[in-house]
């Protein structure tokens, strides 16, 4: 592990950023499980903290962005850092999307499996943060490690979900456009997913290159 102090550059920019990024991640997604099992009166004020945590979220992103730009060294690679701070942004636009198609289509009752892919970006979220958290220093790879292997784990348990979802919305639903209202919603949170997994990736890439 020593030889990891010469290796990555004392850091007092990126890692703070990238810990507001992925607690402002961990907040949306809390706000998200509890926009969907609300009831319909208490959720667009929801949705407006929501939206209130995805424009702090985009803030962070410039911010970080910003930096790049102004840093000739950085903890790690420069495409690294563009591409985990992306993964992050990404996954709090699907949920202010997803939370923002709720309100548009007028969705009266919440499916099964909206709740549980939402309870899904919540665990990835927090198995995310988990290994931000430990990247500085790279002073606990094993839990780096394990949180991203979890969020793999979890991203396959969100396509089982989706894909059994999906699969039941065409054989039940009769109503053309409910169906597609559903499937927009179902596949946003889906796809949410993804980009966690997208970003514990990076992670686990970083870890190969300096570990």
């Amino acid at each position: 592990m020593g030889i990891l102090q010469y290796l990555l550059p004392k850091d007092r920019k990126f890692f703070p950023l990238f810990k507001q990024a992925t607690e402002n991640l961990v907040k949306g997604s809390k706000l998200l499980v509890e926009l969907v099992n609300a009831p319909v009166e208490k959720r667009r004020d929801l949705i407006k903290e929501i939206e209130h945590v995805e424009h702090t979220g985009d803030n962070i992103t410039h911010m970080i962005f910003n930096e790049l730009g102004r840093n000739f060294i950085t903890p790690f690679d420069r495409e690294d850092i563009h591409a985990l701070t992306s993964s992050i942004d990404d996954v709090l636009d699907l949920i202010q999307g997803s939370a923002k198609r709720i309100e548009l289509y007028k969705v009266t009752v919440i499916s099964e499996p909206m709740i549980l892919l939402s309870d899904i970006i919540l665990k990835g979220a927090v198995e995310l943060n988990v290994a931000v958290l430990n990247l500085e220093g790279m002073k606990r790879i094993d839990e780096i490690k394990s949180a991203c292997v979890r969020i793999n784990s979890l991203e396959n348990n969100a396509d089982d979900v989706f894909n059994l979802a999906i699969a039941r919305l065409f054989d039940e639903e009769k109503d053309a456009i409910q169906l597609i209202k559903t499937k927009e919603i179902l596949q946003a949170l889906e796809t949410a997913t993804d980009k966690c997994e997208d970003a514990a990736n990076v992670i686990e890439s970083i870890i190969i290159k300096y570990a």
